[in-house]
């Protein structure tokens, strides 16, 4: 956003309100970008929300708001603001944020008596999407956990080494990206030790086994590994401080265009594609919830309707009546 641009949003004129609000909602917007320092897209987005929100009130109540009527605000008002985004083809997505927005300028005002928020708790929030994950083929997986693939690299064997160990643990065990590099060396699954624990969301502790191809990964990268990595984090930079997992993504997404894989092929790919080869070779739903860590058995469910999709498409491309 241009410095002019962020200007007019900024100004007071911008919106369709009494004096004292429209001066709230520029200092309101001045507060976003300077001490809660969001990004100018999110501001310019909220802005936006915000005066279609004050736009809509002037209509709908007949008069510009002021804080008398932003104090008097019911439920229904945000309901019928909000059906009348729907009409107007604003996705559910979308419409989230203009609450998100409406709620957090109703707390600015709520702060200096000018405005309440308690209406929004007898307001339904729309559903959020749900996209399904997209989980890559099994031999796609292997490739890309696989050393030889980057054969041709002029990058250090033990930092190849080292990628292809983490990518091993997020295919072949489930594990976060955040999870596998959380790991200390002492935690590592190597030799006899076929499971490790692992730290998830909300500090939660689940114990998943690890196979034995995993396992070699994880032997020759500490076998190559440069540094002393006793007492430390398991996965080291280049230069043996923590490794980021930015350098996880950046090692897939080379290599997704050296293998010509859709740029749905990330590093979290390799845990959705774990949760639906699982389920697509028989595994039972209440396994792979405790594998995966998720709380609810409704989030693993998900992946019913990915193999679902999966056997759909096989369907259509073998079957000679699907033609």
């Amino acid at each position: 956003m241009t410095d002019s641009k962020q200007q007019k949003l900024l100004s007071a004129e911008a919106f369709l309100a009494s004096d004292e609000i429209r001066g709230e909602a520029a200092a309101w917007l001045e507060t976003l970008a300077f001490e809660k320092r969001f990004s100018p897209h999110t501001i310019e987005a909220y802005g936006r929300d915000l005066r279609r929100f004050l736009a809509f009130l002037a209509e709908h109540r007949g008069r510009p708001a002021d804080a008398t009527l932003l104090k008097d605000l019911e439920p229904s008002d945000l309901r019928a603001f909000l059906a009348r985004r729907r009409n107007e083809g604003l996705e559910s997505r979308s419409l989230l944020r203009a609450l998100a927005a409406t709620r957090s300028f109703m707390r600015h005002l709520e702060k200096k008596g000018l405005g309440r928020t308690d209406v929004f708790a007898a307001v339904r929030p729309p559903k959020r999407p749900h996209h399904l994950p997209k989980a890559l083929g099994v031999d796609d997986a292997k490739e890309l956990i696989d050393p030889r693939t980057r054969a041709g690299e002029t990058r250090e064997p033990w930092i190849i080494a080292r990628d292809c160990a983490v990518l091993g643990l997020l295919y072949g065990a489930g594990l976060r990206i955040s999870e596998a590099l959380s790991l200390s060396r002492a935690e590592a699954p190597i030799g006899a030790t076929d499971r490790v624990a692992v730290r998830g969301k909300g500090g939660k502790t689940r114990v998943v086994p690890v196979i034995e191809p995993v396992r070699r990964l994880l032997e020759n990268y500490l076998a190559l590994c440069p540094y002393e990595l006793s007492g430390g984090p398991l996965f080291v930079g280049a230069r043996g401080g923590p490794l980021s997992p930015r350098i996880i993504q950046l090692a897939v997404e080379r290599m997704r265009g050296a293998l010509g894989l859709p740029a749905g092929a990330t590093p979290h790919a390799l845990r959705h594609s774990f949760a639906t080869h699982l389920l697509g070779r028989g595994g039972d739903l209440r396994t792979i919830q405790e594998l995966l860590g998720h709380a609810s058995l409704s989030t693993t469910q998900i992946y019913t309707a990915v193999d679902k999709t999966r056997l759909l498409d096989a369907y259509r491309l073998a079957h000679p009546r699907a033609q």
